[in-house]
Parts: structure tokens; C-alpha cells; sequence
């Protein structure tokens, strides 16, 4: 799987996102800082009908949004930032391990610090930008512990 759009087209790449990864949960994201991540999974929640502020968790860790499946059932979506934590333990302590394994998706940015937690059929996925402006959004694996 691989995107390649301007930000004018990212609110249709966040709908074929979804198509194509309708059954997964959790996904990393990988990038350089400024990639637009958080502008990435500010585009996927608008997607799936979040009506609350979108922001980078940065300082906060975690944020959490709610929207409702389309059956009308409520659910969330985390997005986590993981850059200031240290390692595991930190992680551990942030709550992080208890979001991933929740019923709901999850956004790991920075995910190396939790890479051992990540559960089993995590989507890695790397967000580049290219030089015309462009980003290029590329599934890059699946955890196979």
C-alpha cells in the first residue's frame, strides 16, 4: 500500500485509508518531525466522523477522540506520541500499554520506545516527504513476533 498526495488531497486519501485498512487497530507511523503525522491522523479522525479538536499529544501522551461506527455505536480513536518518553517503563507508566489493547484504534508516533508491546498485527507505516511538497504514505511492514 502507498499514497502519494498534496495536503488539498488528504481528506480523500483518509477515506481510501480506511477502506483499505477497515479491520485494523493500531498503527505506527514513522517520519521525520514536520512530516505532517499529526496532520495525517487529523485528516484519518475527520475521516471517521471525530468531531473534537484534533491535536498533537506531544505534551499530553495521549489523546483521545470519540466518534460513532457506522452501525451508531460509539468508539475512539488514540493517538500517541511517544517522543519525550525514555523507554518501556515510561510507557508502561503513561498508560500506553493499556490503549493499545483496547477496542478501539490507536496512532503511535515515535514507536520504537514501545516496539515489544506493539501488538501482533500492528501496521507500520512510514509518512516522507518528497521535495515538491508532496508526502508519500507507505505501509513499510506488519509486526511478526
Amino acid at each position: 500500500m502507498q499514497w502519494t498526495f498534496t495536503l488539498d488531497q488528504l481528506p480523500e486519501i483518509a477515506r481510501q485509508f480506511w477502506e483499505y485498512f477497515a479491520d485494523k487497530q493500531v498503527f505506527t507511523l514513522d517520519g521525520p518531525m514536520g512530516a505532517g503525522k499529526t496532520t495525517l491522523v487529523k485528516a484519518l479522525c475527520a475521516a471517521k466522523g471525530v468531531e473534537d479538536a484534533t491535536a498533537s499529544p506531544t505534551f499530553s501522551i495521549i489523546n483521545e477522540y470519540a466518534y460513532h461506527d457506522v452501525q451508531g455505536h460509539p468508539r475512539r480513536i488514540f493517538h500517541l506520541d511517544l517522543y519525550r518518553l525514555r523507554d518501556e517503563d515510561d510507557a508502561i507508566s503513561a498508560g500506553v500499554e493499556d490503549t493499545l489493547y483496547q477496542d478501539a484504534i490507536s496512532f503511535v508516533e515515535w514507536p520504537e520506545v514501545v516496539a515489544h508491546l506493539l501488538p501482533l498485527d500492528t501496521v507500520h507505516l512510514q509518512l516522507e516527504v518528497q521535495a515538491d511538497q508532496k508526502r508519500v504514505l507507505r505501509e513499510i511492514a506488519s509486526s511478526l513476533k
